[in-house]
């Protein structure tokens, strides 16, 4: 689970810190992230995953360290991922960056795709999440010249 953490705080954090800097200009917004200070994910990186996890949810450590500073409806609530963006624009940008994808047989994602389970997924969903997290992937091979053959 610690390598697991430092993937996520080195490759997949950045992306969303990115996003969320991104989106906030756009509106002019300042938008804080205090639980990502280097001095708190430091000393939590550091701390056991049983600790972390000792009542058996995510988030075990931090949400007793701020139980009787928020209400319980905060405290007790079910974590959710990046909520999906509603605009239109972007699913025909997901859509049409991802048929791209699908028809360069040199992607560096290339082998690990089925081109046509890829094909059904884009039809047969409104939720493009799982495009999304392909496009990332395709991104992060190509940044860091990643290949492989199966």
């Amino acid at each position: 689970m610690r390598e697991i953490c430092y993937l996520v705080l080195t490759r997949f954090l950045p992306t969303l810190l990115d996003r969320k800097d991104r989106m906030s200009m756009a509106l002019g917004l300042e938008v804080r992230v205090p639980f990502c200070d280097h001095r708190l994910v430091e000393y939590v990186f550091g701390t056991p995953w049983a600790h972390k996890t000792f009542d058996g949810r995510e988030k075990s450590l931090l949400r007793a360290a701020s139980a009787d500073l928020l209400p319980q409806s905060v405290v007790q609530r079910v974590k959710s991922g990046y909520p999906a963006i509603q605009d239109a624009t972007y699913d025909r940008m997901l859509r049409t960056q991802f048929t791209t994808l699908l028809n360069d047989r040199n992607a560096a994602v290339a082998p690990l795709l089925s081109v046509d389970r890829s094909r059904a997924l884009l039809d047969a969903t409104d939720n493009l999440r799982g495009v999304e997290q392909i496009l990332t992937l395709q991104d992060f091979l190509t940044d860091y010249n990643v290949s492989f053959t199966i």
